[in-house]
């Protein structure tokens, strides 16, 4: 028996797909959440072999939570369910050891399959998000470039992305600055927006 997770936040679509996985022989629905920060300790508690994740969570989003998945509960593998195909992804799904990225409008028996082939140790990548992750150059962009920027996107002034990394105002506006021309943006929030779409941030 494959025991899954899932996890999406619109309440239709995801009693719709625990209601799918209910049909299949050998998978069971053993837990949902509807917000990323209830994945792990879902998880921690039911022990699912497999964990369903939309991409896109309120506080918490599926990538970073597989990460911490991968860490505390490792035996767990992760299928990422994205209606935005942003290749950059791919990249951060393949950093948090992720088994397989879907899109959302993928035929029902092509998600039950992947469910199958990660619970059985397979990687599975929709080819739509292959194919374009082929035209996506690297990301330009530092470590720190890339914690600057998700702050300042989330709202964040410099001084106050300052004060959580514990760097100074000046090195905070030097690092978005460079992050802006990096990825030729016309503003700061033009840069989040190039570096979101692209899957880097």
């Amino acid at each position: 028996m494959i025991r899954v997770l899932v996890a999406e936040d619109v309440r239709m679509l995801r009693e719709a797909l625990v209601a799918l996985l209910g049909y299949e022989e050998g998978i069971e629905v053993v837990a949902e959440v509807a917000t990323g920060d209830a994945i792990v300790p879902a998880a921690l508690e039911h022990r699912p072999d497999v964990a369903v994740l939309d991409i896109e969570l309120p506080r918490l989003d599926g990538l970073a939570a597989a990460a911490e998945l991968h860490e505390l509960l490792p035996q767990c593998r992760v299928l990422i369910l994205t209606g935005l195909g942003r290749p950059g992804n791919l990249r951060r799904g393949a950093e948090a050891q992720v088994g397989g990225f879907m899109l959302k409008d993928s035929r029902p028996q092509e998600l039950v399959a992947a469910i199958r082939k990660i619970a059985a140790g397979e990687r599975v990548v929709d080819q739509q998000l292959a194919f374009a992750a082929l035209d996506v150059p690297g990301n330009p962009l530092t470590e720190r470039e890339a914690a600057v920027l998700r702050l300042s996107g989330g709202g964040a002034t410099p001084r106050q992305i300052a004060l959580e990394l514990h760097l100074s105002y000046g090195t905070v506006r030097n690092y978005l600055a460079s992050a802006v021309t990096k990825l030729n943006g016309r503003t700061r929030m033009d840069a989040v927006r190039i570096a979101t779409q692209a899957g880097w941030i």
